[in-house]
């Protein structure tokens, strides 16, 4: 996309496949920490949070919507410090989209502390939106006794079943297709709005998979595909993980395709960004019992009228 077809802000646009290319360079250059700044990401959930995307003089900045139309700004990608771009943002969302009590979403530590002592602004942390952080080896090895239930859970498979682990590829695509509606049967995703939501976003990563560039794993029992993953490059040192399916019948199985695609996917990588748990109880004890070696916080930003 050439600079004079760049939406200029307040001109936004929704993000579509064509924008890959100006999102790629952007943050290859900033070199992000959060899971929500990857182009895969906004783009397989942009129906659910309504992103949308303009250009204010150095910096990128998104919209979203909340699933009951609250519209909110995403922390600004561009030169640092930032503050004042997030004033005017935050203002002009009181101002011009008439929005009582604006606010920036999931916003960094960094940027966050750019507002301490601000007049009228109020932080706080979304704990539920934090990302998971985990050394790669930890998830390879798992040593010690804090992971023997996860290494006995992968040995009885193994015992059970002759399993297959092998890179994504197009000719894998519909067995994931089926395997994703078949556990969106079991676990009712059409009553729940998360596993729904989810779903979309599944759907989406898989329909433009080679378009994304994104690297994926799949584990084959019987020449059926039985769980896969897929992840890429969030900076030098750090993969992050968008998906992670497998059948919720075969115990055992999530444990085995984390660490397989941990193992023969990210060779070389120090860290793995699994992202955040959503405040879903299960999602967080699930991802706390691996043993996050850190965490990125993520904050909210309002401006309190006066």
């Amino acid at each position: 996309m050439s600079m004079s077809k760049l939406p200029q802000f307040p001109t936004f646009k929704t993000i579509g496949i064509e924008d890959r290319p100006f999102f790629i360079d952007l943050l290859h250059e900033l070199k992000p920490v959060i899971s929500e700044w990857t182009f895969t990401n906004l783009f397989i959930w942009r129906k659910l949070h309504g992103f949308i995307w303009s250009l204010y003089k150095d910096w990128l900045i998104v919209l979203a919507s909340d699933v009951e139309g609250h519209i909110y700004a995403m922390e600004p990608q561009g030169p640092t410090p930032k503050k004042e771009v997030g004033l005017y943002v935050l203002q002009w969302l009181f101002d011009e989209k008439k929005i009582k009590e604006p606010s920036i979403e999931r916003a960094g530590k960094d940027f966050a502390a750019e507002f301490s002592g601000e007049k009228g602004i109020e932080v706080t942390p979304m704990r539920e939106h934090f990302d998971y952080i985990y050394l790669r080896e930890d998830l390879v090895n798992l040593a010690g006794n804090r992971y023997r239930s996860k290494r006995n859970h992968i040995n009885q498979l193994i015992r059970s079943y002759r399993l297959e682990y092998s890179e994504l590829k197009r000719e894998h695509l519909n067995d994931c297709i089926q395997l994703q509606e078949r556990w969106c049967f079991l676990k009712r995703c059409e009553d729940d709005l998360n596993l729904l939501s989810e779903w979309g976003a599944v759907s989406e990563i898989l329909e433009h998979y080679e378009e994304l560039e994104v690297k994926g794993g799949v584990i084959e029992i019987e020449n059926k595909v039985m769980a896969f993953t897929i992840g890429e490059m969030l900076n030098e040192d750090t993969a992050v993980v968008h998906i992670e399916k497998a059948d919720p019948q075969i115990p055992g199985l999530y444990q085995a395709i984390n660490l397989m695609f941990c193992e023969k996917a990210w060779e070389g990588v120090r860290f793995i960004n699994r992202e955040q748990d959503l405040g879903l109880p299960g999602l967080r004890e699930a991802k706390l019992s691996y043993h996050p070696h850190h965490f990125v916080e993520k904050y909210k930003i309002s401006l309190i009228p006066s």
